[in-house]
């Protein structure tokens, strides 16, 4: 797979595992134990560091422009298929079940778990060992539930991935 301006490391021999059909944006940089999924997409300068434990993104996930994706050593990120991480995220030694929304600039800590369906606000921060359940509006420094979600805006999350698994095939046809 050719990714023009993209840097992938290989370190103490686990080289990032990436499906033909995902899309990585030029000025990625995507290091260690990491796996990316078919149809998702890792948009303009990103960083994924699986360096000291794994970091695996799911199929149809996107991890929008800026975000950056860490873990510690035993706390690995696991994020599931179609899941939105908005632009300049942070996720560090999180869980995130399908279908899970992180909002943009917003930070996940060590041992957060958000469930499908569950929305994290822009600019909030998950501190460490919170837990999202299905179909939570959580925000706010330090994050708090809101309120549970309308069906309305459970559906409108899931037209956001689609429309990102769609823009990230013009990306791909556009940078050759």
């Amino acid at each position: 797979m050719h990714l023009p301006d993209v840097t992938l490391v290989t370190i103490d021999g686990k080289s990032p595992q990436i499906a033909d059909s995902a899309f990585v944006a030029p000025g990625c940089r995507i290091i260690g134990d990491v796996t990316i999924g078919e149809g998702a997409s890792i948009w303009y300068n990103c960083v994924i560091r699986a360096d000291v434990d794994r970091v695996v993104i799911g199929a149809r996930s996107n991890i929008q422009d800026g975000s950056v994706i860490h873990c510690d050593a035993g706390v690995p990120t696991i994020i599931g298929e179609d899941v939105l991480i908005g632009h300049m995220a942070m996720l560090h030694g999180c869980t995130l079940h399908d279908r899970a929304f992180v909002g943009l600039g917003a930070i996940v800590m060590n041992h957060c778990v958000i469930e499908g369906d569950a929305m994290l606000a822009a600019g909030a921060m998950l501190t460490e060992r919170k837990h999202m359940l299905a179909g939570e509006l959580w925000g706010g420094r330090p994050a708090v539930k809101m309120r549970d979600l309308p069906e309305k805006a459970i559906m409108g999350m899931r037209m956001g991935t689609a429309h990102y698994v769609e823009n990230a095939k013009r990306h791909r046809a556009a940078l050759g």
